[in-house]
C-alpha cells in the first residue's frame, strides 16, 4: 500500500515489526525512530509474531548497545537506533556482537561526528568510524530504499549470523517526507528464514544448556579464531543479494549490492553511496540523453565490500572513476570508499582506470546537479584536483571543483518554498500538506525542512515538491514556482525571493493590506518582484 512517511518512520515501521527487544537512547536525528517504537509498544502494537516489543530506554548510547548485546545473546531479536557520537559509544559492544557472530541490527541516521565543532547535521563520518567492527553495512539512498533495506538487514542478519548496520543520510533522508510502497506483514514474514530464526534461538545463553562464551584468549588461539569467521563474512554479499531478489519478486523493486546507471560506453563514472546517488542518477540520465558518455555506480552493500561486483559494474570503456565520500579522514591517502574502489579495480586488473577521490556534502552541505556536472566536466578536462572537494570554495588548499552555475534539473511539477519561524506552524503545515497531497491524490510529494540547531525561534525553510511521478531530487528547491513568507520582518534581512522562478507566485503574510503593502516592501524586494514578474498575494494570517 502507498504511505506518506519520512525516512525515520519508514525504518521504524520495519524495525518494530521484526524485533522483540528495542534498546533506545534519543539522539538527533535518529531519536524519532526510537520515539515511534516506544509509542507503538506503549499502545500495544505487536510485532510479526503477535508480541509487543519490549522497548528499553537507557541513560546512554553505550547502555543501549549493552542492552542490545545482552538481548541478542539471550536469543531475542534485537535492534537499536542511533547516530554520530551515539554510534561511537556503541563501538565496544559492536565489536563483541560481531565477533560472537550474533544476529542484530542497528539503524543509523548517519550524522557528522563532532570535530572542530558540533554539528547535528548529516554525513557519513559516524558510519565510517564503525567499518572495522565486523558489522555488515547497508546504505539506503531514499525513503523507499531505507524502508526496504531495513527489512533486508533484519532478514540477512539471521541468515548470515553477521550483525548489520543499516544507515540512511541524517536529515536528508531521515526527515524527508515521501510517498512510498510499504512492506506488508506477509512480505516481511516471507523474508524471515524460520530455520535461521530457530537456530538463533538455540544458540542463546541459558542455564539449561551451559556453553563457554566470551573467554579471554592468549596468542596461541586468538588469531586462528578471528580468521575462522571469514566464511561467514564472505557469504554476506550473496545472501544479501538473495534477500534483494526476494524483495523484487514480491514488490517489483529491484536492488543490487552494486548498481550501474548510465551509458554502457561511459568514459567517466562516479561511485558513491547515500541520498546523493539520486542526484547523480538524475544528472547521468540527462547528460547521456545529450550524448555525454557518463555513468554512476551506486553502492548499497558497503561491508563486506563487494569488490568483484563493483569492478564488473565499471564499463570497459571507462577511463576515469571519481569515488565520492561524504566524510573526511585527515592524514589518510584517501577516504574509505575511494580506497575500496582503488583496491577493487586493482584486484580486477583494471589498471586502465584512473581513480580520483573527492569529498562532498559534509554536515549536510548541499550537493546539487550543478555540482555533479561540474565534477563530470572536470573529469573530462582532466583538471580535477587530487583529491578534490565540491560544494565549497577551498581558497586554502585549492581542492575545489567549480559547479556549472547554469545547469539545473529540478524534479517535480510544483516546487514551493515556505519561510517561517521555528514553532510558528510553518513546518507542521507543510508536513500536513505533503501528507494530504500524497494520501488524497495520485500525486507524489516530497517535503524537506531546513532549520538550524537553535530549533524553536530560528528561521525555518520548508521545501515542497509534488508531481505525477516519484521525485528523486534530494537537494533544496532552487527554482520555486511558489514562495511563501510567513514573517513580514524577514523581508528586511533575508533574500526570501532568491529561489523564486520567473513568473512564480509570492504569498506574503502581511499586516498591510493589498492597497498599501507595496509601499512597505524593501526596495530590493520590489525590484525582484518586477524583474522576475512575480504574482504577489498578501494575507493577514495573524489577526
Amino acid at each position: 500500500m502507498w504511505s506518506v512517511l519520512d525516512g525515520n518512520e519508514a525504518v521504524a515501521h520495519v524495525a518494530h515489526r521484526l524485533s522483540e527487544v528495542i534498546a533506545i537512547y534519543p539522539i538527533t536525528p535518529a531519536s524519532y525512530m526510537g520515539e515511534l517504537a516506544d509509542e507503538w509498544s506503549m499502545r500495544g502494537r505487536t510485532n510479526l509474531w503477535g508480541n509487543v516489543p519490549e522497548v528499553v530506554e537507557m541513560q546512554s548510547e553505550a547502555g543501549a548497545a549493552g542492552t542490545l548485546h545482552g538481548a541478542v545473546q539471550g536469543g531475542a531479536l534485537g535492534t537499536t537506533f542511533t547516530a554520530s557520537q551515539g554510534l561511537l559509544l556503541m563501538l565496544p559492544n559492536m565489536f563483541k556482537i560481531a565477533g560472537e557472530l550474533t544476529p542484530a541490527v542497528i539503524h543509523v541516521a548517519a550524522r557528522t561526528v563532532a570535530t572542530h565543532a558540533l554539528s547535528i547535521f548529516g554525513d557519513h563520518s559516524d558510519v565510517m568510524a564503525a567499518r572495522s567492527t565486523g558489522f555488515a553495512i547497508l546504505s539506503g539512498s531514499s525513503v523507499q530504499e531505507a524502508h526496504d533495506l531495513a527489512a533486508v538487514a533484519h532478514a540477512a542478519t539471521l541468515r548470515t549470523r553477521v550483525p548489520f548496520l543499516h544507515f540512511m543520510d541524517g536529515f536528508r533522508t531521515s526527515h524527508e517526507i515521501s510517498k512510498i510502497r510499504t512492506l506488508s506483514d506477509d512480505d516481511l514474514e516471507a523474508l524471515i528464514d524460520t530455520d535461521a530464526l530457530l537456530a538463533h534461538r538455540l544458540r542463546r545463553l541459558t542455564p539449561d544448556r551451559p556453553v563457554l562464551r566470551g573467554t579471554a584468549q592468549n596468542p596461541d588461539v586468538f588469531f586462528q579464531a578471528r580468521e575462522a569467521a571469514n566464511l561467514f563474512h564472505e557469504a554476506v554479499p550473496s545472501i544479501v543479494q538473495s534477500c534483494f531478489d526476494e524483495v523484487a519478486a514480491r514488490t517489483g523493486r529491484r536492488y543490487e549490492n552494486v548498481d550501474y546507471v548510465g551509458s554502457p560506453e561511459a568514459e567517466h563514472v562516479l561511485v558513491l553511496m547515500g541520498s546523493a546517488c539520486d542526484t547523480v542518477e538524475e544528472c547521468v540520465a540527462d547528460l547521456t540523453e545529450r550524448g555525454r558518455r557518463v555513468g554512476m555506480v551506486r553502492v548499497r552493500l558497503f561491508r563486506p565490500f563487494p569488490a568483484a561486483q563493483l569492478a564488473a559494474a565499471i564499463p570497459p570503456a571507462t577511463r576515469t572513476v571519481a569515488a565520492l565520500d561524504r566524510t573526511k579522514e585527515p592524514g589518510a591517502p584517501g577516504e574509505p570508499l575511494y580506497l575500496d574502489v582503488v583496491a577493487a579495480l586493482a584486484a580486477a586488473g583494471r589498471g586502465d582506470v584512473d581513480v580520483i577521490g573527492g569529498r562532498y556534502g559534509l554536515s549536510s552541505k548541499e550537493f546539487t546537479p550543478a555540482m555533479v556536472k561540474g565534477v563530470f566536466d572536470a573529469l573530462e578536462r582532466g583538471t580535477a584536483p587530487r583529491p578534490f572537494t565540491v560544494g565549497i570554495t577551498d581558497d586554502v588548499t585549492h581542492t575545489s571543483i567549480v559547479p556549472d552555475p547554469d545547469y539545473t534539473i529540478d524534479g517535480g511539477d510544483v516546487r514551493a518554498v515556505f519561510y517561517g519561524l521555528g514553532a510558528d506552524g510553518t513546518v507542521g503545515a507543510c508536513k500536513s500538506s505533503a501528507k494530504i497531497i500524497g494520501e488524497e491524490t495520485d500525486l507524489f510529494p516530497q517535503a524537506y525542512f531546513v532549520y538550524d540547531s537553535k530549533k524553536s525561534g530560528s528561521v525555518t525553510v520548508s521545501h515542497l515538491r509534488f508531481g505525477p511521478h516519484p521525485i528523486k531530487a534530494p537537494y533544496l528547491v532552487d527554482r520555486a514556482s511558489f514562495v511563501a513568507c510567513h514573517q513580514f520582518s524577514f523581508l528586511e534581512r533575508l533574500d526570501v525571493l532568491r529561489e523564486a522562478d520567473v513568473g512564480a507566485t509570492f504569498l506574503l503574510n502581511s499586516p498591510h493590506g493589498p492597497e498599501e503593502v507595496w509601499d512597505h516592501l524593501p526596495r530590493e524586494v520590489q525590484e525582484t518582484i518586477i524583474e522576475k514578474r512575480l504574482s504577489l498575494h498578501v494575507i493577514d494570517a495573524l489577526t
